[in-house]
């Protein structure tokens, strides 16, 4: 299976670098991950309701150039589903079965996705109703994913 990590924005901090790096090394057993960066826009402070609007659609655009036909896309949103960690597990493993080879998780800038994203997802992913940084949706994103091919391979890892 290959896994694609589609997002926007650098991670700049130490710390998410090294969890990402760490995660990334473990996956390398279960799945072929990569990720992808597309360049997010700067927001100015106070901006208004159409200047974040456009900001997300020139995210969006990036993102969309990265977005393979062949991929199952699954989109982070708040409004998205709520699996819980055996339940995320199944559906990799039953798109797998399908005959998937290739899933794509698309995270957001600091405003979200944009619509034209979210309507071509084929799932809509979310970790909770409260907001996290990007950054760091990148590092519980992968950690789960690691915990979902433990499950399925019926590994233990802590709870």
């Amino acid at each position: 299976m290959k896994i694609t990590i589609l997002s926007v924005g650098k991670i700049k901090e130490k710390y998410f670098r090294d969890a990402i790096a760490e995660y990334t090394k473990r996956l390398g057993r279960y799945c072929k991950l990569s990720v992808i960066e597309v360049e997010d826009e700067k927001t100015p402070d106070k901006a208004s309701k159409t200047e974040e609007e456009r900001i997300r659609q020139r995210e969006a655009e990036r993102l969309l150039k990265n977005i393979k036909e062949d991929a199952y896309v699954i989109t982070l949103e708040i409004a998205g589903k709520q699996p819980d960690s055996v339940e995320l597990a199944a559906k990799i493993e039953t798109l797998a079965v399908q005959g998937i080879s290739h899933i794509q998780f698309v995270i957001g800038g600091s405003l979200g996705l944009h619509d034209t994203i979210c309507r071509q997802a084929d799932m809509a992913l979310s970790f909770s109703n409260m907001t996290f940084p990007h950054q760091l949706m990148r590092v519980i994103l992968l950690e789960q994913i690691y915990r979902a091919y433990r499950i399925i391979n019926k590994e233990p890892y802590h709870k």
